[in-house]
C-alpha cells in the first residue's frame, strides 16, 4: 500500500538542517518532494545531505534569473506543500511569499521554519543552530553534570533544528487534515526558537508558590555506573518491582536488612542514600558493562550500555528493527542511515531511493512543470476558530513523557483528549502538569471488569487510542490493537515505546535515559568524563510529536478511505533522527563531531566564547566577516578580545554587522523573558491546589486554524463525573467507586 502522503507534492526550498530534515520526514511517508537547489549545490555541503535528501527529486534553479523563478512559481502553483527555512522576508523578496499564491493555489500549505519569528526583534539575526541553542538555554547546565552559571557546554545534537522539523511535520499533517474538510490551505510557521520550548518541557515547569528547593540528588537506582571494563551502563530501577528483580539477580537481597532496598527510606534519609550509592558503585565495578546489560535485562529491570553511535549503527537490534538501514548513495557508496520514523502499518512509508545528485532531475522537472495540473479551487469558507482536529476524540492511556506528549500535541490542535491513568500507579501521575494540559483526567482501573466496561463505552465514540506500554503489557490488559480493532476497525491506534517495534529488545522497558545511552547520545555528551544526559529529554518529547504526526497522517487516510490503522513511534527511532547530522557510516567516515564536557562548538567560527560576564555563541560564515567587523581572525585572539567586554555588548556589535551571535542564557531566564511570555511560549496559569504554575506553550502557529496550549491540567481524576455523565454513565459512578475501578477524589 502506498504511503500516507502518496499523491502529495512538496516543493522543498530548505537548506542546512531544519528544512531538509522536514522534507525527508514527508518524503519517507510517500510525498513527492521536489528539492530546489541553488547553483553550486546546497548551502551546507555535509554527508548528512545523503540522509536528509533521500527519496527526493533535485532541481537546480537560480531564483534571481527570471526563467528559473518562473519554473519555481509553476511548481509551487501546482504543489500541496511548500517548505522553506529562510529568515523572515527572504521568500517575499524573491517573489515567492505566501501572498503570491493566495489566489493561484489557495489549497497550498505553506510551511515556514525561520530561526526567529517575523514578530521577534531577532528576526533578521542569522539563526545558526548554535545561536538558537544559546538563546534557549541548551548550553548552560544539563539534567546532570553541572555547568550552570559557570561553564557553557555545547551539544552536537541539533535540538532546535530537529524540533522545528518535527513540529513542522506535525503541523503540516494537521493542516492537511483540515484541508480535507475545507479545501483550504494555510500558512504554518514553526520558528526554531519557538519549537525548542517543546524540547525544554519539564525543565521549564515552575510552581510559582513553591520556593526553590535544594538541588535534586540523583537516585542511586537511576544512574550511570562505570563497570569493570571501563565502560558505563545506564541503570534504571525506577520502581520497587524493578529494585526487587535487580536485587535478586545481583545477589544483594541481604541489603534489605540495612534499608537499602526501600526507595522511600533511601530518598528521605541522605546518609542511607550515600551508602547505597557507594555500594552500587562498587557493585558495578565487579562485572563488565555487557555482563550487566545482559543480567539486568534478563531480570526484567532496565539497563543499557552507554554505547558510541558507531556501535549502535551496527547493533543487531538497530538493524533488525530497520531503525538503521542501508542505502546505496551515489557519492558515499553503501551508507548506514537512520530509518523511517514514524511507522504506519496500513500506509507504510518507504525509502524510495538515495539522495539525488544536486540538479539531477532538473531537465525532467522542467519538462514536467509545463503539464502540471493545478489543484482544484476550494469553496470560499470563513476562517475557523476551531483547531484542525476539532471533533476528534482521543483516549490517552500513556505514562511519563513521550506518550502523554502525543496526546497533548493532539489536544493543541483541537482534539478532545481523555487521559486515563491507573489509580494506584507507584509515583502517581508523573509530570501531570507538564504533559496533561488540555486533557480531561480519569483515574480508571482497566484491570477490573467494571473499569474495562467503562473503557469500551468510551471507545464507542473515540477516533484515536494512544498507549506507550511495553510489548505485551497492553494486550494483557485486554486493550491491545487487535482487541480494539475487533470493535472499532476504523480506529487509529498509536503505540509508542523505547526500543522500537520488533527485534530482540522490543519487550524491554525503557525511558529517555536508556534511549540516550543505547544510541550514543550520552557517550558523546559526556566524552572522556563518562556518560552524561543531554540538556533536555529530547527523545521523550520528540517521540510524542512524531507519534502525533503519525496519528494525523492516519486520520487523513481515514478521511479518504474510512480505514483505521496501527501507527508506531519509539524513543530510539527519534534518537537516531535527532543525530542524523552525523549518525551515518560509510567507507572513510570520520567521527569528528564535537563531544565531551569541554566542547564549545564545531570550530572557531561556530562556538561558544566567554565574555567578561558570561558566555555567548558566535555564528559566523567566514573570517572575512569578522575582519570586516574589526575583529581578529584567529581563535586565540578572539578569546582574548571577547573576554574583555560583556556578552551583550558583543552580541549587539556582531548583530549590527549581520553576524549571528546570542548570549547563552539559562532556562529560568528564558521562561521569564517578556517576549516569550507575551507570545505564549511560557504560560503561567492557576492550577487547582497548586496556585500559579508556569509551563511551556506550543511552538507552532497556523494562519487559518487555532493552536492552543489547552486548559491547565486538572487534578488527576477530577473530570470523571463530567466525562462519564456525558456518555450516559452517571448512574454507575458510585458503584464504580465502591468497586475500586474508578477514583474521583481529586489528588495532586
Amino acid at each position: 500500500m502506498a504511503g500516507a502522503l502518496h499523491g502529495v507534492r512538496v516543493v522543498d526550498f530548505g537548506q542546512y538542517i531544519a528544512g531538509p530534515l522536514l522534507g525527508m520526514l514527508l518524503a519517507d511517508q510517500g510525498a513527492d518532494v521536489i528539492r530546489i537547489e541553488p547553483p553550486g549545490g546546497p548551502r551546507w555541503d555535509t554527508p548528512a545531505n545523503a540522509t536528509w535528501n533521500r527519496g527526493k527529486r533535485s532541481v537546480t534553479l537560480d531564483l534571481k534569473v527570471a526563467a528559473d523563478l518562473e519554473v519555481a512559481h509553476q511548481l509551487v502553483a501546482g504543489a500541496d506543500v511548500l517548505v522553506e527555512n529562510f529568515r523572515p522576508g527572504v521568500m517575499e523578496r524573491l517573489g515567492l511569499g505566501p501572498a503570491v499564491f493566495a489566489d493561484a493555489n489557495p489549497g497550498l500549505v505553506y510551511c515556514r521554519l525561520p530561526g526567529f519569528a517575523a514578530d521577534d526583534e531577532r528576526a533578521a539575526l542569522p539563526a545558526w543552530e548554535g545561536v538558537v541553542g544559546a538563546a534557549t538555554g541548551a548550553y548552560l547546565g544539563g539534567l546532570e553534570g553541572g555547568g550552570a552559571g559557570e561553564r557553557a557546554i555545547f551539544t552536537a545534537v541539533p535540538i532546535s533544528s530537529s524540533y522545528a522539523a518535527f513540529l513542522g511535520a506535525a503541523t503540516i499533517a494537521a493542516a492537511l487534515v483540515e484541508r480535507e474538510a475545507s479545501g483550504h490551505g494555510q500558512v504554518v510557521e514553526v520558528p526554531l526558537f519557538d519549537a525548542t520550548f517543546t524540547a525544554i518541557g519539564l525543565r521549564g515547569l515552575k510552581v510559582q508558590t513553591t520556593p526553590p528547593g535544594p538541588p535534586r540528588r540523583a537516585s542511586a537506582w537511576v544512574r550511570q555506573y562505570p563497570c569493570q571494563d571501563g565502560r558505563w551502563v545506564q541503570f534504571h530501577a525506577a520502581n520497587s518491582r524493578f529494585i526487587r528483580q535487580f536485587a535478586k539477580a545481583a545477589g544483594i537481597e541481604d541489603w534489605a536488612a540495612d534499608g537499602l532496598l526501600d526507595p522511600l527510606r533511601v530518598s528521605s534519609e541522605p546518609a542511607l542514600g550515600r551508602l547505597l550509592g557507594e555500594r552500587m558503585q562498587a557493585l558495578f565495578l565487579t562485572r563488565t558493562a555487557q555482563d550487566w546489560e545482559d543480567l539486568v535485562n534478563a531480570a526484567g529491570t532496565p539497563a543499557a550500555i552507554c554505547r558510541e553511535s558507531a556501535e549502535w549503527l551496527q547493533h543487531p537490534h538497530a538493524r533488525a528493527t530497520a531503525m538503521v538501514v542501508e542505502v546505496d548513495d551515489p557519492t558515499f557508496g553503501r551508507t548506514l542511515q537512520p530509518g523511517i520514523t514514524p511507522r504506519l502499518d496500513g500506509t507504510p512509508g518507504e525509502l524510495r531511493g538515495h539522495a539525488p545528485l544536486p540538479g539531477a532531475d532538473t531537465a525532467a522537472v522542467r519538462a514536467e512543470v509545463r503539464s502540471l495540473e493545478r489543484p482544484p479551487r476550494p469553496d470560499a469558507r470563513p476562517l475557523s476558530a476551531a483547531g484542525p482536529l476539532a471533533g476528534i476524540k482521543v483516549l490517552d492511556l500513556c505514562i511519563i513523557l513521550a506518550g502523554p506528549t502525543c496526546g497533548r500535541t493532539l489536544a493543541e490542535f483541537g482534539a478532545e483528549v481523555i487521559k486515563i491513568d491507573q489509580p494506584d500507579r507507584e509515583g502517581g501521575v508523573a509530570f501531570h502538569n507538564d504533559v496533561n494540559r488540555g486533557k480531561k483526567s480519569l483515574l480508571l482501573d482497566l484491570r477490573k471488569p467494571e473499569g474495562l466496561d467503562v473503557f469500551w463505552t468510551l471507545l464507542a465514540d473515540a477516533d484515536v487510542v494512544v498507549q506507550n506500554y511495553r510489548a505485551g503489557a497492553i494486550d494483557r490488559l485486554g486493550v491491545g490493537y487487535e482487541a480494539i480493532r475487533q470493535r472499532r476497525p476504523d480506529i487509529v491506534y498509536a503505540s509508542l515505546n523505547c526500543y522500537g517495534h520488533g527485534g530482540p529488545w522490543e519487550g524491554r522497558p525503557g525511558w529517555e535515559q536508556l534511549a540516550q545511552a543505547a544510541t550514543g547520545m550520552q557517550a558523546r555528551y559526556g566524552g572522556d568524563q563518562g556518560a552524561v544526559l543531554q540538556p533536555f529529554p529530547v527523545n521523550d518529547y520528540g517521540t510524542g510529536i512524531l507519534g502525533a504526526y503519525a496519528v494525523m497522517l492516519a486520520l487523513r487516510h481515514r478521511q479518504r478511505t474510512g480505514e483505521g490503522q496501527h501507527v508506531r513511534s519509539a524513543l530510539a527511532y527519534t534518537a537516531c533522527t535527532l543525530q542524523s547530522a552525523f549518525l551515518m557510516d560509510y567507507e572513510g567516515k570520520t567521527w569528528d563531531e564535537p563531544r565531551g564536557r569541554e566542547a564549545l562548538g564545531s570550530g572557531p567560527l561556530q562556538r561558544l566564547y566567554r565574555a567578561s560576564d558570561g558566555w555567548f555563541f558566535l555564528g559566523a560564515r567566514s573570517w572575512a566577516e569578522l575582519a570586516a567587523a574589526g575583529l581578529p581572525t584567529a581563535e586565540a585572539a578572539l578569546e582574548e578580545v571577547f573576554a574583555s567586554e560583556p556578552a551583550r555588548k558583543w552580541t549587539a556589535r556582531l548583530a549590527a554587522a549581520a553576524i549571528g551571535a546570542h548570549e547563552a542564557i539559562t532556562v529560568d531566564a528564558l521562561m521569564a523573558d517578556p517576549w516569550v511570555v507575551a507570545h505564549g511560549l511560557a504560560v503561567t496559569r492557576e492550577h487547582e491546589g497548586l496556585g500559579l504554575v508556569t509551563t511551556n506553550g506550543p511552538g507552532q502557529r497556523m494562519s487559518r486554524s487555532a493552536v492552543v496550549p489547552g486548559a491547565p491540567a486538572s487534578l488527576p481524576g477530577a473530570d470523571a463525573r463530567a466525562v462519564l455523565e456525558a456518555r450516559g454513565l452517571g448512574d454507575r459512578i458510585e458503584r464504580l467507586v465502591r468497586s475500586g475501578a474508578l477514583t474521583i477524589e481529586a489528588t495532586s
